[in-house]
């Protein structure tokens, strides 16, 4: 008897190698293999580039061309929406937006993780960031960074509405960035496999259903194409919030 296992099941955490330590567990699980993988591999790309003479080829090569690419992706978003002053947290955000990028694009892989579809892992992205984010707009203004939670030409009686709808929707920024990476990641995911459990039903079903799951695949094989857009343009979408958000910070607007 054939028995379908749940589409929820790719998203779960299963331990590898369980380490315990008392009430602490350092257990390396799939999430953790995954990371350490997409790592490895893209520490393994950007320095094969500069393999020759420690210095890169004139002439880039494919993989020198693709990591090209995404520093000049990055190197746009901080120009466009940050200006010069954003060239000092370039480091940081090219490495959030690799990472991101590099996650999305191994959980379309058959049978690997998908690390950003777990909220506490986005969260935890979006959180660090949206600290760091204050800790700069402190640093630089201070007290006046009130202001951010004052649109400028408010009146005393637009105010009173203003501020405290500025103060929610500014602390909700980390929610927000956290969550719509998650729920888009998760969904495409989970759609991908539903299709492909259905395509796997009609074929077990033998006769004209055997001929008739080629019709899913079909669409499988399109909404492959459409995840590894969604997986690009997610990594996009963060990084240029984040650009957004670090511009408020820096200039108050």
């Amino acid at each position: 008897m054939f028995f379908l296992s749940s589409p929820l099941e790719q998203f779960q955490i299963l331990p590898i190698i369980s380490l315990n330590f008392g009430i602490f567990d350092f257990s390396i699980t799939n999430a953790t293999f995954i990371l350490a993988f997409g790592l490895l591999t893209f520490l393994f790309i950007f320095y094969s580039i500069l393999a020759q003479n420690d210095t890169c080829f004139v002439a880039p090569n494919a993989i020198q061309y693709v990591i090209e690419l995404f520093y000049g992706v990055v190197y746009s978003l901080l120009n466009d929406n940050v200006g010069s002053a954003g060239k000092s947290f370039f480091p940081y955000v090219f490495t959030l937006f690799t990472f991101i990028l590099i996650s999305n694009v191994i959980g379309l892989v058959p049978y690997s993780f998908t690390v950003t579809s777990h909220l506490i892992v986005t969260f935890t992205l979006a959180l660090m960031t949206f600290i760091g984010i204050n800790i700069i707009c402190i640093k630089e203004h201070g007290i006046h960074m009130l202001s951010l939670f004052l649109p400028s030409g408010s009146s005393i009686f637009l105010a009173l509405l203003l501020i405290p709808i500025e103060i929610v929707s500014y602390f909700f920024r980390p929610i927000s960035l956290s969550v719509r990476l998650f729920a888009n990641m998760m969904a495409g995911h989970t759609l991908l496999k539903v299709i492909i459990g259905f395509a796997w039903v009609m074929m077990l079903a033998g006769g004209g259903l055997l001929i008739a799951h080629t019709i899913p695949l079909l669409i499988l094989v399109v909404l492959m194409f459409l995840e590894l857009g969604v997986a690009c343009i997610q990594a996009y979408v963060f990084s240029i919030l984040v650009c957004i958000y670090l511009n408020d910070a820096i200039h108050l607007h």
